[in-house]
C-alpha cells in the first residue's frame, strides 16, 4: 500500500484574487532561547491581514498584516506581561507589529519569497520569508481557502528590543535571535 501526499495540484502561478487571513485557522509565532538551554514558544492571540495574489505577476501582488501587540501568549502571564512592558514590545505605546509586502518573487511551484517592512515599537526593517505553499481547498462552507508557512530568523536588537540579564554561569537569559513562525490559511473573497 503506498501512503498518498498532499502535494498542491496547481501552483502558485495559478492563485489569483483577494484573500483574507483566517485568524481562527492560522498561527503568528515566535521562538527563542531562553537562559541558553531551552526554547520558549509564544504567539499572538490577535492579528488580521489580506493580500491581493496575482501569481502571473508577482509584483503586482500586495499584503498587509496587523497583529496586536498586548495578544502576546508565551503560556506564562508573568513573561507575556514582561514581554508588553517597555522592556520588550511596550504594548501601551506601540499597540500593533505591522508586516507590508514590498516584493514577492516565486522561487518554484510552491514556494514564494516575500519581502516587507516590519515594524516593531516604531523600528522599520526589511526581512524576507520563504513561504511554502501548502494548497488551496473549498472547506465545507464552500469557501476557497489557500495555506502557507514560512519562518524567518531575525534578531530582536534591531527593532530595539534590547533588555537582557546576564547569567552567572554566562551567556543571557533572552536569545538575540528569534524565529518568527507563521502558519496561515486564508479565504478568497468573492
Amino acid at each position: 500500500m503506498t501512503a498518498s501526499v498532499n502535494v498542491p495540484t496547481r501552483g502558485l502561478k495559478d492563485l489569483n484574487g483577494t484573500y483574507v487571513l483566517d485568524a481562527s485557522h492560522s498561527r503568528i509565532g515566535f521562538v527563542a532561547r531562553h537562559a541558553m538551554v531551552a526554547k520558549v514558544r509564544g504567539s499572538f492571540d490577535e492579528f488580521e491581514g489580506s493580500a491581493t495574489v496575482n501569481g502571473a505577476d508577482p509584483s503586482s501582488s500586495s499584503l498587509s498584516v496587523t497583529i496586536q501587540t498586548a495578544s502576546v501568549d508565551t503560556r506564562d502571564a508573568g513573561r507575556d506581561a514582561h514581554l508588553r512592558s517597555g522592556d520588550f514590545f511596550d504594548a501601551d505605546t506601540y499597540p500593533t507589529i505591522t508586516f507590508v509586502g514590498t516584493g514577492f518573487a516565486i522561487v518554484d511551484a510552491s514556494t514564494v519569497e516575500v519581502t516587507g517592512d516590519l515594524t516593531i515599537k516604531g523600528v522599520t526593517n526589511q526581512v524576507t520569508v520563504p513561504f511554502e505553499f501548502g494548497g488551496e481547498a473549498t472547506d465545507p462552507f464552500g469557501n476557497a481557502r489557500v495555506g502557507f508557512e514560512g519562518q524567518v530568523t531575525v534578531n530582536r536588537k534591531d527593532w530595539g528590543l534590547n533588555w537582557n540579564a546576564a547569567l552567572e554561569a554566562g551567556g543571557v537569559l533572552v536569545s538575540e535571535k528569534v524565529t518568527l513562525e507563521f502558519e496561515v490559511s486564508a479565504i478568497k473573497q468573492a
